[in-house]
């Protein structure tokens, strides 16, 4: 059995300024960020896998599978200190996107990311997210737009068709943006804006009629570090 025990740590707090929750699992205490992900990626083992996995809408437990998914995501962050994306994962065990979200439903970032003990600034580099001004150049007038140290927007309402089209540009994008890209990343906006979430990729994919191959032809990056980087949000 597995018990778990959420608390608040007394001022601590993580490098977005939030105050950072303890998790207790069968008596060994993990600490979390604001966001609920492990914060020190050294800090995880399957103790800490099994008893969050109670918490993302997995109450059977983690199976062979699930672990097979965790430790490939784990063993790739250890030797490219990058979190391998959603289209890659799935590729490697030769998933669909049905078998996926049933494995994690929560999603790929929120579930099997975090199942992992990798959070989403760890999934980039090994320090957690720096606030800076970034100036994009496109105009005569530059604009300058708050990001953080993996290039994405700190506050949502500051983004605009500009962010978009440097961001991709950065991102190397072939295409750039065409008017698929820009009706994913307004369906993104819109979604966010009435829920203050960022949807799953299985939800973006259901509400869109579009496939994983599809989407990743779009934003080869991911979903994470191109689709919802690009519409200036971030997943928490």
């Amino acid at each position: 059995m597995y018990i778990l025990l959420f608390s608040q740590g007394i001022n601590v707090k993580d490098d977005e300024g939030e105050i950072m929750e303890k998790l207790v699992i069968n008596d060994k205490e993990y600490q979390l960020d604001s966001f609920g992900f492990l914060a020190n990626v050294d800090d995880w083992d399957e103790n800490f896998a099994k008893g969050m996995a109670l918490n993302l809408e997995i109450p059977d437990g983690l199976t062979d599978n699930h672990l097979k998914v965790i430790n490939y995501i784990r063993e790739v962050f250890k030797r490219d200190n990058t979190c391998p994306t959603v289209y890659d994962t799935m590729e490697h065990f030769n998933f669909n996107i049905g078998e996926f979200r049933n494995l994690f439903p929560d999603g790929y970032q929120r579930g099997a990311c975090k199942l992992a003990g990798i959070s989403y600034a760890r999934g980039y580099l090994t320090l957690h997210t720096l606030k800076k001004v970034h100036t994009l150049p496109l105009s005569e007038e530059t604009k300058s737009y708050r990001i953080n140290s993996k290039g994405f927007l700190i506050d949502w309402t500051e983004w605009d068709e500009e962010f978009a089209l440097n961001t991709a540009d950065e991102l190397k994008m072939p295409n750039l943006l065409t008017d698929k890209h820009w009706e994913i990343i307004k369906y993104l906006r819109n979604h966010f804006e009435k829920g203050q979430s960022v949807p799953n990729i299985y939800q973006l994919c259901d509400d869109n009629s579009i496939t994983l191959d599809e989407l990743k032809d779009l934003f080869p990056d991911g979903y994470h570090r191109g689709a919802v980087k690009i519409a200036g949000l971030r997943i928490k």
